[in-house]
């Protein structure tokens, strides 16, 4: 049985991602007071099958039940019913701005300030999202590209023929780390294209700047290195049973060197015929702002 527990801030798209598990084909239950979680456990794994794949959103909604959670998942452990947290994140000015855009309340801070009600809201997760199996970061995330993240990882291993999915994403340290990266590499050691004038309005997924970043050593050194890395590292995860991978690559902006070098580990995966996805969190940040700024 696949066993699901939702969790994560209010505003980061727990609604949407429980809707994607409905459509994966999860028995789904929205906002259920985690000291009835171990009764539903029991009443689900007595079906023999019957329903066998769950998905509950548990979350501070549930109020004082709430801290009922850790001693409900240490009787799920003990009882032997495997189960994972999809933890859904955000950062504090996308969880304002949704709120702003929705004219709601936060549930922590029905009278004050949305802030505020974040900040609480993180400190009394903190806990669970240590104990997450899966952390998603939704700040930048478009509906759809929140639904494909949650089919990588939760569809049938039919769907995805025993493979592990991995995503390539390239991204600007200005503009953070993605807190869902298992690994992240730094390529601001590379020559820097912004600072020559003719290429800095191109991004990585054009000639002018693939060419320029590839054309130096230690550019073809560090992916080769990489690459290398990554073909030991993908069969031990899989062996494992690591469902998804996401390398993070990293330059000050997140538009030239770290999408060029995203673009060509991704074409180096695919040719290897692993199941891999691209994705340029940043490239198009710089752009928003009306210029190109450090």
């Amino acid at each position: 049985m696949k066993f699901v527990i939702v969790t994560g801030l209010s505003g980061a798209g727990k609604s949407q991602a429980i809707k994607s598990l409905e459509d994966l084909g999860y028995f789904c239950v929205d906002n259920l007071p985690p000291t009835l979680m171990a009764k539903f456990a029991d009443a689900c794994y007595q079906t023999e099958g019957k329903i066998d794949k769950i998905a509950l959103v548990i979350d501070i909604r549930g109020g004082e039940f709430f801290d009922d959670l850790f001693e409900n998942l240490k009787y799920l452990k003990n009882q032997g019913y495997k189960y994972e947290i999809l933890f859904l994140d955000a950062s504090d000015k996308t969880l304002v701005k949704r709120y702003k855009e929705s004219r709601r309340k936060h549930p922590l801070a029905p009278e004050g300030r949305i802030l505020q009600g974040i900040e609480l809201e993180r400190k009394r997760l903190d806990e669970v999202k240590y104990k997450a199996t899966n952390i998603i970061d939704t700040s930048k995330m478009t509906t759809r590209q929140l639904r494909e993240r949650i089919t990588r990882i939760y569809a049938d291993e039919e769907q995805l023929d025993n493979q592990l999915m991995i995503t390539v994403l390239s991204f600007g340290f200005k503009y953070g780390i993605p807190v869902d990266s298992d690994l992240v590499f730094d390529v601001r050691f590379l020559p820097n294209p912004f600072y020559i004038p003719e290429l800095k309005g191109f991004s990585g997924n054009d000639k002018q700047i693939k060419d320029y970043v590839l054309n130096f050593k230690e550019s073809n050194e560090f992916i080769s290195k990489l690459y290398d890395m990554l073909e030991f590292l993908i069969p031990n995860y899989i062996k494992e049973g690591k469902r998804q991978l996401i390398v993070s690559i990293g330059c000050t902006g997140g538009r030239h060197r770290s999408v060029t070098i995203a673009n060509t580990i991704y074409d180096k995966l695919s040719s290897k015929g692993y199941k891999v996805n691209k994705e340029h969190r940043d490239i198009n940040e710089d752009k928003k702002k009306g210029g190109f700024k450090l």
